[in-house]
Order: structure tokens, then C-alpha cells, then sequence
């Protein structure tokens, strides 16, 4: 799907991380863990950049506007796939069909607040899960997060993170939950030091192979056996 070769990433033409080198394949569940502010922001916007037409991103930032609906901010997601004209028309009166989408959306995510609701007034974890919805509603093959179950609890994280794997051919997230990485995806990628230092199969590691790279212990509710 693709691959980087001696790659230098970061930004302000600043290097983050110089000369990655990495391959991603169709059908993947990868997650890229590390501790804080090494680069795995940077290197999943890249992956985004390049891959940009089959991806959907859900952001650390989550980019949702306060003063629309819940409703309305799913719906940015989808607007490349109307005319102009429908997107105006629709942002003034909804219509049926994508209500009835995103509704659809919103009860997978166990959202259950009405869609007419500004996200204003939301939790930080149901905002979450709008910026999660309008990831969805995009209907990309491929799916990037950045922390994207951070302010849920462990459980709906893990439901939701199924979903997202149902839904999707493949899945790259940056994690923050070792244990919801090595259980839930097929390889990990761990960053630390401005560099790769861990690439391999999640079914032949341990918080302990992890530990040797990064503390997890600084990790909200990881220790090392």
C-alpha cells in the first residue's frame, strides 16, 4: 500500500524523524506507540498525506466546529461527495437520507444524544465520538487515528475499535494503551528517541518487550508485570 525509504519527517523544516523506513500493506491493524512528542503525530499525517484518497483521519484535534450540530459536523466528512448546491441546501434544511446515515452512525458509536445538538454542549468523549463519526461517515478503506478512544472508557474503546476494524480494510492508530494495541492489532511500530525502534508482529511481543523501549509506567493505567 505503501512504503517509505529513508524518509526524513517533521515540519517548519524542522526533522522529526530522519530516514524511516517503513511498509504498510492493504488489510493492516497497526498501531504506532511511544511516548510523548517523538513523532507519531508526524509520521501518521504523512501516512495520511500519501495515502490521502483512500483514508479516512480522526485526528488528536479533532477539528469539529462548536457552534454546529452534531449533525452537521458528521456531515463535513462527506461533503466531497455532493455538489456545492447540495452541501448549501443541506446545511440550511438537512435531508432525510444523510440524517438517517449518520443516526445510524451516532447509535454504532453509542452516541445517543439528539443530532440537532451543538457540540458545544458535548462531553469530551462524546465529542470524541463525533470526531469518530465523521471519520465513518467519509466510507474510506483505509482508517487513521491519532488517540482517537483516548477519552473513553476502556470497554466502549474497545467496542468501538471493533467497529472500526469491521468497517474498514485497514487500520493505523497512534496509541496510548499498550495492552489495547498488543490485544487488538496484528503489528506494532514504537518510536522513541526520534527513531524506530520497534517493528513486528503484536502476537510475538509483551509490555515487557515494550517496556525495554519506552516506560509504560508512565502510561495512563499500565504497569510492567
Amino acid at each position: 500500500m505503501l512504503s517509505l525509504v529513508d524518509v526524513d519527517l517533521g515540519y517548519n523544516q524542522q526533522i522529526i524523524l530522519p530516514k524511516v523506513n517503513l511498509s504498510f500493506k492493504a488489510n493492516e491493524h497497526v498501531a504506532i506507540l511511544g511516548p510523548s512528542g517523538v513523532g507519531k503525530t508526524t509520521l501518521l499525517h504523512h501516512l495520511y498525506q500519501q495515502l490521502a484518497e483512500q483514508t479516512c483521519l480522526c485526528s488528536q484535534a479533532q477539528g469539529l466546529v462548536d457552534n454546529l450540530s452534531i449533525y452537521h459536523n458528521v456531515f463535513i466528512g462527506g461533503l466531497a461527495r455532493y455538489s456545492r448546491w447540495y452541501n448549501l441546501a443541506n446545511l440550511l434544511l438537512p435531508f432525510n437520507k444523510p440524517q438517517q446515515q449518520i443516526g445510524a452512525i451516532c447509535q454504532q458509536l453509542e452516541l445517543t444524544v439528539p443530532l440537532q445538538q451543538k457540540v458545544n454542549e458535548l462531553s469530551g468523549g462524546q465529542r470524541q465520538r463525533v470526531a469518530l463519526a465523521r471519520a465513518l461517515f467519509q466510507q474510506q478503506a483505509v482508517f487513521m487515528g491519532d488517540e482517537p478512544f483516548s477519552a473513553l472508557d476502556p470497554l466502549m474503546g474497545l467496542r468501538l475499535l471493533n467497529l472500526i476494524k469491521q468497517t474498514h480494510q485497514s487500520v493505523i492508530c497512534v496509541l496510548h494503551d499498550a495492552e489495547l494495541a498488543l490485544a487488538n492489532f496484528e503489528r506494532i511500530i514504537v518510536i522513541s528517541d526520534g527513531k524506530v525502534v520497534l517493528d513486528d508482529k503484536a502476537g510475538q511481543l509483551s509490555l515487557a518487550h515494550l517496556s525495554q523501549h519506552y516506560a509504560l509506567a508512565d502510561l495512563p493505567n499500565h504497569s510492567v508485570a
